[in-house]
């Protein structure tokens, strides 16, 4: 199926991705991963929760990590422009049978709550908590120094749909890989802030979340992270990289949090602001699609994704294999 054509002026003005809330079962051994050895910063804590910011970032938070007993992904959230553009989303959920519901947490203004067609579970706002820059704070700057959030990729059990219904919204195809045979999409990259990707899909059993992904200055800071984990603790959290992806040519290094939720370090992408930015094909056997230099991915990232809470994972209608690590 052909990558549709881009919806430029959609109803609505979606500015970029925010924020991710994960369920955790131990969140001491969350915050010594995330503060002290990725480098967030505490913005707010509880007993129960703790709120983390990148050091670029000037809203409350980009990380919410809630004490549960199970761990999950609670929701995904997006910023927009304005408040008006609140209520024309709600109207465009509303209007494709899809749940709408207005509630209240801390640090945000109002917020619209909503699930995609697959259940992926989805927070839309225009007003957080604003929070003084720390960004030229050099002292407060530890682990792979992260900057700011940078993108989601979730499995889909429907690359093609899922494209559709998020084209639909505004979000533009940057790359994408194809299934030769049969024609269909097994993943795309798709964007709204001008970068390669705010979000991404990948075909697989979905929905689930593949993975969080953290933007930071230079290639130089993952491998500081590698030498911090290694020495730390952490070498089997350690899961691929660092390599440099053939689609969006970011630098990279993926690792995995205490209860499995895979973050991405990233770095080295390019711009995409162009409205008439031809997307970039790749397919599927192609060896450099997923590292430049031609490693392939281990089985694990194929397979192993954090569950959203209340949806349920189905089996892809698309059933081609990439080229998998032995």
């Amino acid at each position: 199926m052909p990558v549709p054509a881009p919806n430029l002026n959609p109803d609505f003005n979606i500015v970029r991705l925010s924020h991710v809330e994960y369920n955790v079962r131990d969140l001491a051994a969350s915050r010594a991963f995330y503060v002290d050895t990725l480098g967030l910063q505490v913005t707010h804590e509880t007993e129960d929760a703790i709120y983390l910011r990148a050091m670029e970032e000037r809203g409350h938070h980009c990380i919410h990590l809630i004490k549960s007993d199970a761990a999950s992904v609670g929701v995904l959230g997006f910023k927009v422009w304005e408040d008006a553009d609140l209520d024309r989303l709600s109207d465009f959920f509303t209007e494709r049978g899809l749940p709408v519901e207005w509630i209240e947490k801390p640090f945000f203004g109002r917020i619209l709550r909503s699930r995609d067609p697959w259940g992926i579970p989805l927070e839309f706002y225009a007003k957080m908590e604003r929070l003084a820059p720390i960004h030229q704070k050099y002292a407060l700057y530890r682990g792979v120094k992260p900057l700011r959030i940078d993108h989601f990729n979730m499995f889909s059990s429907d690359v093609d749909a899922s494209v559709n219904f998020y084209n639909d919204m505004g979000f533009r195809v940057t790359e994408y890989t194809e299934d030769s045979e049969t024609g269909r999409l097994w993943a795309a990259w798709m964007h709204r802030k001008g970068g390669v990707h705010d979000i991404a899909f990948t075909n697989g059993i979905g929905p689930r979340l593949h993975h969080s992904a953290f933007w930071v200055p230079t290639p130089l800071n993952i491998i500081d992270l590698l030498d911090l984990m290694s020495t730390t603790g952490y070498v089997a959290n350690i899961e691929r990289g660092p390599g440099r992806h053939g689609i969006s040519n970011a630098f990279f290094l993926y690792v995995r949090d205490p209860d499995g939720h895979r973050i991405e370090i990233y770095c080295s992408d390019y711009q995409t602001v162009d409205p008439d930015l031809e997307p970039i094909k790749w397919d599927l056997t192609d060896p450099q699609r997923q590292t430049l230099w031609g490693a392939a991915a281990p089985k694990s990232w194929f397979e192993e994704g954090s569950l959203f809470d209340g949806a349920t994972p189905v089996d892809p209608v698309l059933k081609a294999q990439p080229i998998i690590a032995p």
